[in-house]
């Protein structure tokens, strides 16, 4: 039996009101709420509906009748395919101000929670080529457009370097230029891709899980430092060898060249031996003279200037004076803990990932910092009474979790240590907003701080400080 999807119908003349959380435009059609991509605030379209339920509606856009002001243009040829950067068509200044409606939007409809007025979000420096690392993938299944499909034309070399299609796992748009990276990540991505297409090299299969070249990881730091990380799809030493080769004769700015041999069914290499092929098992990175070890599993913020710039409102809202203890979760590679050292009498920096824990002591030992300690383990098990009672009660505590927030019982435990000053640094304001609502039984939020680390995106990073009632 065949089932018909019921026809949708086409909306006319739809203004765009306004962006919701996820990024997306939204319109509406009399009463009915309709999210689209593509779409600017001021945009008056016609939308194709391609999903209806009870309260509202997704579309694409099919035409625009009137184009907003707030508009920019894309400068990027891969934009509206590509996953990545979809704000290019808005202009920066109200990229800022939807970034600073988002945070008080999210806070006053999951918060529920009294707060003060936000501080102007803090704008990126740069718009470009600002991310300090980036991922391509290799692919034997190269994303074509309808137009490509419905050419006739026949693709023998269906290989690409890129990125992943959005909603399509095995499906690799191929990337000529990429503006988020500084050179040579385009160069270095391009060039890779020409040698092993002269050179007959398999690009990988993610159905098959079969072919030599899997992904590239390129890092950078604003010491100049550059590490590539090549992983590989088989056990081919020859040609492993011939394309580090490559690489290292043809980037000698490369400071750390390395590798990894992946024959699980997914990409993370979190769980890989990553062998260094030449120089260096790490790239440094500095701020206000203190120098951060950066491995390749390690985690850094993605955009290393306003990372400087998150780091001191962090540092700012924990006020503090030389005498405090302050614990760190969720520390990472113990930037956070390093970089606020010198103003606390004690640092203790929690953190899940064990290597993680290892690169944060290294960044220690290495700037000569004596007041930091650090565990690894998950931070709902570690803060015992006993770890308490032996590591000193905390005055601050800093938290700066992934993007689900922090689990319910880490913040019961938070709550029951009852510091004088919480420091909630997150990049998902909606799931910050859902722990302060839990936080605040007995904290009042008297400082929020949006910072934009990812312009042409719709993420935002926010810094929120606590106060104890009593």
């Amino acid at each position: 039996m065949t089932i018909r999807r019921k026809n949708l119908p086409l909306l006319e003349s739809v203004p765009i009101i306004d962006i919701g959380v996820e990024g997306k435009a939204v319109a509406k059609s009399e009463e009915l709420i309709v999210f689209v991509e593509g779409g600017v605030p001021g945009d008056v379209v016609d939308i194709q509906l391609t999903r209806k339920k009870k309260s509202y509606a997704e579309g694409r856009i099919i035409k625009t009748h009137f184009r907003s002001e707030k508009r920019s243009e894309a400068f990027c040829e891969h934009f509206g395919v590509c996953g990545g950067c979809k704000w290019q068509n808005l202009d920066y200044k109200w990229q800022l101000y939807y970034k600073q409606k988002q945070v008080t939007d999210t806070l006053k409809r999951i918060g529920k929670i009294d707060f003060p007025e936000i501080s102007p979000i803090i704008p990126s420096l740069k718009q470009r080529e600002y991310r300090n690392k980036l991922e391509f993938t290799f692919s034997n299944k190269m994303w074509l457009s309808n137009e490509e499909i419905q050419s006739g034309q026949t693709f023998g070399n269906r290989n690409a370097l890129g990125f992943h299609i959005p909603k399509m796992f095995d499906k690799i748009l191929d990337i000529q230029n990429c503006y988020l990276q500084t050179e040579p990540s385009n160069s270095i991505r391009l060039a890779l891709k020409e040698f092993a297409l002269k050179n007959e090299l398999t690009f990988y299969d993610i159905r098959e899980h079969k072919g030599l070249l899997r992904t590239i990881i390129i890092r950078s730091s604003s010491t100049k430092e550059l590490m590539l990380i090549v992983c590989f799809g088989e056990q081919d030493p020859v040609n492993i060898e011939k394309v580090m080769r490559f690489l290292l004769e043809q980037f000698p700015e490369i400071t750390s060249l390395m590798y990894t041999v992946n024959l699980k069914m997914n990409d993370t290499i979190g769980d890989q031996v990553i062998e260094a092929y030449y120089k260096k098992d790490h790239i440094l990175e500095e701020m206000e003279g203190l120098k951060f070890r950066i491995s390749p599993k390690s985690f850094y913020q993605t955009n290393s200037e306003q990372a400087y710039e998150l780091y001191k409102i962090t540092r700012d809202f924990a006020a503090l004076t030389g005498t405090e203890v302050v614990y760190d979760l969720y520390t990472g590679t113990g930037t956070i803990a390093n970089f606020i050292a010198g103003q606390a009498k004690k640092v203790i920096g929690v953190e899940y990932v064990p290597d993680a824990i290892e690169d944060a002591r290294i960044n220690s030992t290495l700037n000569n910092i004596h007041n930091t300690v650090f565990f690894a383990g998950d931070i709902k098990e570690v803060l015992s009474d006993t770890f308490l009672r032996q590591n000193g009660y905390p005055d601050v505590i800093i938290t700066d979790p992934p993007r689900n927030g922090m689990h319910e019982d880490v913040i019961k435990k938070i709550v029951a240590i009852n510091p004088k000053r919480i420091v909630y640094v997150s990049c998902n304001s909606a799931t910050q907003a859902r722990d302060l609502l839990l936080l605040c039984t007995n904290y009042k939020v008297t400082g929020i701080q949006p910072v934009d680390m990812f312009p042409q995106t719709h993420h935002v990073e926010n810094v929120v400080l606590l106060e104890r009632l009593t």
